[in-house]
């Protein structure tokens, strides 16, 4: 009978765990028994993010390594607001919608780890007990083992008190480390993990449940997936890259990974795919064009896992066929290309500018092309007969879009 891995070795193997504690204690329980473990999630929209990939991959090689994944869902502080001091004020969100946002979570989740079966995840909502706290008991139960000085000295305290830090904001580690608290009551929870910028959170935490129950708890954080640079990644220049494919097409999704930069596949590969080591390190050790495959493979793995086999295939085909040429594989849109004929609406209407004033800074730039000819002026118009039949856009080296009439 095959000895299954411990999974930290798993993911200290691929980059994954930034910091833990106890780390001899946790890596011999996580080795001889299921530890069931949770990571939070805010219900602020209806789809996850990249920002999320890698926490969901993390929670996949736990529960494939015999562990059993809590997802919390932070429905009682999304039902609050945001507390974080920002011009943009989150609005407070009604039961309904967060209910709502829950179903889509659990849908997209499902692609990474299991609801059914043996150590079956389970999804909770602090708001079940947040919200019917009584302050004083909470006060009396909870904050008395709580130094405000060591609370101060935590690194997401210090970054902020230069700018102001807010009562409520100031209470979210202990809220944080009450939800740990009763998910080890609840389930037997005995981890919390998380993105390495909730160390101090997650720490407070499992100290809260030594000193209340007088029992092992533990903290693990991630590295964040960040670029080269040292910047998140999942941006673009039109929004987060969303794993929900009305918002981000599968198609977008793949061209995102498919145009990562060099230095970023490796890391990558290692994060959000179920790539073996080895098969990681021998397709990025080039320095040069060879690299093309190693993202081709990236893209096509991240998006078979999100949005499955079949849109990863059509995903590839399109890509193919936008490089290669092959206009039947090519990805379509279709509009109104009579009121639209000049580029810059076109541009506009079709999505690949946000502005006018983007269109016109990509057309000063020589960045596109309808068919084979450049369109070199801001009132360049379609002909009759591409309005009738079509054509295909070009902007810069890697969007090729075949566009048709209505």
């Amino acid at each position: 009978m095959e000895t299954k891995r411990n999974v930290m070795d798993i993911l200290r193997e691929r980059g994954f765990i930034k910091q833990t504690v106890y780390e001899d204690e946790l890596y011999e329980l996580l080795g001889k028994e299921s530890v069931p473990f949770y990571i939070g999630f805010d219900p602020t929209a209806d789809s996850l993010h990249v920002g999320h990939f890698l926490a969901l991959m993390a929670m996949s090689h736990m529960q494939k390594a015999g562990h059993k994944p809590i997802v919390l869902i932070g429905g009682g502080t999304a039902m609050i607001g945001d507390p974080s001091g920002r011009t943009d004020m989150r609005s407070m969100m009604t039961k309904e919608t967060i209910a709502h946002n829950c179903e889509c979570f659990k849908t997209q989740m499902s692609r990474f780890f299991s609801f059914e079966g043996e150590n079956a995840a389970v999804m909770v909502n602090n708001a079940d007990w947040l919200l019917h706290l009584n302050y004083v008991d909470f006060l009396r139960d909870v904050g008395a083992h709580f130094s405000v000085n060591r609370m101060l000295s935590a690194e997401c305290f210090k970054q902020r008190l230069e700018r102001g830090l807010s009562f409520l904001e100031f209470n979210y580690m202990l809220m944080q480390s009450y939800d740990f608290l009763v998910l080890c009551q609840k389930y037997g929870c005995l981890l919390e993990c998380g993105g390495d910028d909730q160390w101090s959170n997650i720490l407070a935490g499992a100290n809260l449940i030594r000193v209340k129950e007088k029992k092992s708890a533990f903290a693990m954080t991630f590295e964040l997936l960040t670029t080269s640079e040292g910047k998140k990644m999942g941006k673009t220049q039109k929004g987060a890259v969303w794993l929900d494919p009305t918002k981000t097409t599968p198609y977008e999704f793949f061209q995102y990974f498919r145009n990562v930069d060099d230095a970023d596949v490796n890391k990558c590969m290692r994060f959000l795919t179920f790539m073996e080591m080895d098969e990681i390190n021998e397709l990025t050790k080039y320095q040069d064009e060879r690299m093309n495959a190693a993202k081709e493979r990236l893209a096509y793995e991240v998006t078979k896992i999100v949005h499955g086999e079949e849109e990863a295939k059509k995903a590839l085909a399109q890509a193919k066929g936008a490089f290669g040429g092959n206009g039947a594989e090519m990805p379509e849109a279709r509009i109104d290309l009579v009121a639209n004929k000049n580029i810059v609406d076109l541009l506009c209407a079709i999505g690949l500018a946000k502005s006018k004033g983007e269109a016109k800074r990509l057309i000063d730039g020589g960045g596109v092309k309808v068919d084979d000819e450049v369109a070199d002026s801001y009132g360049y118009e379609l002909t009759d007969s591409r309005i009738a039949n079509g054509f295909i856009l070009h902007k810069g080296k890697k969007i090729h879009l075949r566009v048709k009439p209505l």
